[in-house]
Order: C-alpha cells, then sequence, then structure tokens
C-alpha cells in the first residue's frame, strides 16, 4: 500500500493506501479520487465554500456498502473549518469546506461524494440556492432533457436564472440561485407549486408523485430537497458509480444536446473539458432571484 505526504494551501497531509482500488470495474484508485480533487478545487470551491457538508464515505471503495456522515469526526485536524448547526435535539458539527486542503483530506478518508446544504452555514433557514432534481423512471434521457426544458421555462418566465448540471447518476439537477431573503418552508412549498405546474402542464412526461410505484414512465420533478438540513450533490463531485462519473456543470447548449448523457464526464474526461470550457456556473451568484419575491409569485 502507498503511503506519502503532501502539502496543500500550506498544510501537511498524510495520504495512505493511495493504491486501493475504489472503483474495481475500471482500476480508479483511492490515489485517482485523491488527485481529482486536488485538481478540482480552484473551479469547485467558490461553490461549496461555507456550506455545510456532509460525507459520502466508501472507506473499501464502491465495491462494499458506503456510509453518509454529517459529524465531523474528532480525529480530523483543527485547520478544517467547521459550523455549528441546530438539528432536532441538538446541533451537528459539519465540515466547511472552505479550501483545497479540505478537499484532499476527506478524500484520503473515503470521501468519495460530499453533499452541500442549499444554504451558507451563517443563515442555515436561508436558502441561496433552489433545487429541482429531475430523477428518471427509465434510461431514456430525452425525457429528461425534454422535462428540463419545460421546468426551465417555466422559471424563466418568472425571470428567474436557471443553471443546470449532470448529475453523474441518472438525471439532471436544475439549480436557481437566491438572495437568502425568505426561509425554507416557503421556499419549498414555492418549488412544489412549480413542479406541479410543469407536471400539469405535461402528465405523460412528468409528474411530482413521491411513490415510484406511482410515476411510470414519467420523469420524477423532485423538489423535496428544498428543506432545512437536506443537501444536494456537489458541483463536480465524483459519484459512487461505474467509471467515477462526475456531477459536472453544463451550459444549456450541451444539456439539451443529443449526445449528453448523466454520466458523459468522469474524472478521466472532466479536466479535458474544462480545459476546452469555463466552469458555466462562474457568475451563479452574481444575480440571485429574489426569494421573498418568488414565494409571492407562485
Amino acid at each position: 500500500m502507498s503511503e506519502k505526504t503532501i502539502t496543500v494551501d500550506g498544510r501537511e497531509i498524510a495520504l495512505s493506501n493511495l493504491d486501493k482500488v475504489f472503483f474495481p470495474d475500471d482500476g480508479i484508485t483511492k490515489g485517482d479520487l485523491v488527485d481529482h480533487y486536488r485538481r478540482i478545487a480552484g473551479i469547485a470551491l467558490p461553490h461549496w465554500r461555507e456550506r455545510a457538508l456532509t460525507m459520502h464515505r466508501f472507506p473499501d471503495g464502491i465495491g462494499e456498502d458506503g456510509f453518509f456522515q454529517k459529524d465531523i469526526p474528532g480525529h480530523f485536524p483543527d485547520w478544517i473549518a467547521r459550523a455549528n448547526l441546530p438539528k432536532e435535539g441538538g446541533t451537528v458539527t459539519h465540515i466547511l469546506a472552505n479550501e483545497a486542503a479540505t478537499l484532499v483530506y476527506i478524500a484520503n478518508q473515503g470521501c468519495i461524494t460530499p453533499h452541500l446544504a442549499l444554504a451558507r452555514a451563517d443563515a442555515p433557514d436561508r436558502p441561496d440556492r433552489l433545487i429541482f432534481d429531475l430523477d428518471p423512471s427509465d434510461d431514456d434521457f430525452g425525457k429528461v432533457q425534454e422535462a428540463a426544458e419545460r421546468l426551465r421555462a417555466r422559471l424563466e418566465a418568472l425571470d428567474l436564472p436557471v443553471f443546470v448540471q449532470t448529475t453523474g447518476s441518472r438525471g439532471l439537477h436544475l439549480v436557481v440561485p437566491l438572495d437568502g431573503s425568505a426561509p425554507f418552508d416557503p421556499v419549498r412549498a414555492a418549488a412544489r407549486r412549480l413542479a406541479e405546474a410543469v407536471a400539469e402542464d405535461a402528465p405523460a412526461l412528468a409528474t411530482v408523485a413521491q411513490r415510484k410505484a406511482s410515476r411510470g414512465d414519467r420523469v420524477f420533478l423532485d423538489w423535496l430537497r428544498n428543506a432545512y438540513g437536506q443537501t444536494a450533490v456537489a458541483p463536480y463531485a465524483v459519484r459512487a458509480r461505474p467509471g467515477a462519473p462526475v456531477a459536472t456543470p453544463l451550459t444549456w447548449k450541451e444539456a439539451l444536446s443529443g449526445d449528453m448523457t448523466p454520466r458523459k464526464y468522469t474524472v478521466a474526461n472532466i479536466f479535458r473539458r474544462l480545459g476546452q470550457a469555463e466552469d458555466p456556473w462562474a457568475g451563479i451568484d452574481a444575480q440571485p432571484a429574489d426569494a421573498a419575491a418568488l414565494v409571492e409569485r407562485t
């Protein structure tokens, strides 16, 4: 098993078991995962900073069961930023991934997929992200693209900025940046009304039915993540699936193109893509939507 110590952001990080295979069908190792997060940090961190992070850890790779972990373990170094946030019956101490060294450290701990809160840690009940997870009921990604286009049109009719990314799993995420002027509950209610309106307009294509048995072959417009304590996969995070796909922000032209798939970008090709195009989400916070006004208008 290979070990070494590297310096990231002036932090010395002891890396271990770098040749352990994390993706057995592809030969992708823990060292490859660490390298991905070290290299992607400059692009990913603007989207990650000051957000409570939940780790999806696979210490023995994706061939074994993983687990979610919200509380920062006691052995993690003091230099990792953290936030104590309320939960029912107490508090939970989350990691804040504010520097590249943190990304490298948690990857070395077997965190394949970080998930992020939809609000910043200094205002945990004031979401600055509205998110819809478009989840297909079959393998027809064209339906996801059509549903995304319809939902985008509904949102843009309200003068809302809409950003899109692959999930690295099966569907797409549509994200509206918010100004934090409304708490979660009314924002969640607005998200539900918007999803229901699209499902009513295209009942053969989309649904808001939470039970899988009720969805048929339709795309589920999942608005449920818009709640305190819920998370979404981090932009540029690796998913625990064969091929090590990466949740990748897209332009709308890319998202709706005929050759797009939810797992098109992986640890093997994501940097080639980023070498050819800037981060499509680089300006996501430039003009956030007025959350309070959105609640009133929907």
